[in-house]
């Protein structure tokens, strides 16, 4: 499966909150919200607010109790660079996180802070990208994130929830990349620190 059927659609929002922090880079909060009005305080994506909780299909009921990712190497991209290039020597996007983390996403209202990129040169970026990862302790991080989450071997995803009141557990084991528009661009400045949260649509799926 070459294709992530569960974790899009997706939408990057962001807001700006004035800090003291007079460095020559700024930091960017990169947190993740399931409900709309945690992406974006000043407006509603179009495609509508998620409703978190029971979701009845043809009489049957699908209640989602924890969604869980693991993702890693988050990148963004400055508006005048074409393309970022994941892994490569020459890459100009600026990327942060390169080892695997453990996203839990919040099934309630209000937005999950994940990573704390403390080291963002000023600059306009456009895009944020983020890879979905199966760790399989091919390299130290994936070995160092499996001494941490064991059950999380070859697994990308993993949603528990119930069916009809019964449990169930669903993994997956994707490794595929995520780009995501920055809407509005996100502006770093020095002096500036700063929010970007991803909208994960998980009535969507």
């Amino acid at each position: 499966m070459k294709r992530l059927p569960v974790v899009l659609p997706l939408l990057a929002a962001l807001a700006c909150v004035a800090t003291t922090d007079q460095g020559r880079s700024a930091s960017v909060q990169v947190s993740f919200a399931t409900q709309a009005e945690a992406a974006s305080p000043s407006r509603q994506p179009s495609f509508g607010a998620a409703q978190v909780g029971d979701t009845v299909i043809g009489g049957d009921t699908l209640k989602y109790t924890s969604v869980e990712i693991v993702l890693r190497e988050v990148q963004l991209k400055r508006v005048e660079t074409p393309a970022c290039s994941p892994g490569g020597e020459d890459d100009p996007c600026e990327e942060f996180q390169t080892g695997p983390a453990l996203v839990s996403l919040p099934l309630t209202p209000g937005a999950a802070q994940v990573f704390a990129l403390d080291t963002v040169p000023p600059a306009t970026y456009s895009e944020i990208s983020f890879e979905v990862h199966k760790a399989e302790g091919t390299d130290s991080t994936d070995l160092a994130f499996l001494a941490a989450h064991p059950d999380f071997a070859g697994i990308s995803i993993r949603i528990r929830g119930t069916f009809n009141g019964a449990a169930f557990e669903y993994t997956a084991e994707l490794d595929v990349e995520q780009q995501l528009m920055l809407v509005p661009q996100l502006v770093v400045t020095r002096g500036i620190s700063t929010n970007v949260t991803v909208f994960v649509d998980v009535a969507g799926w």
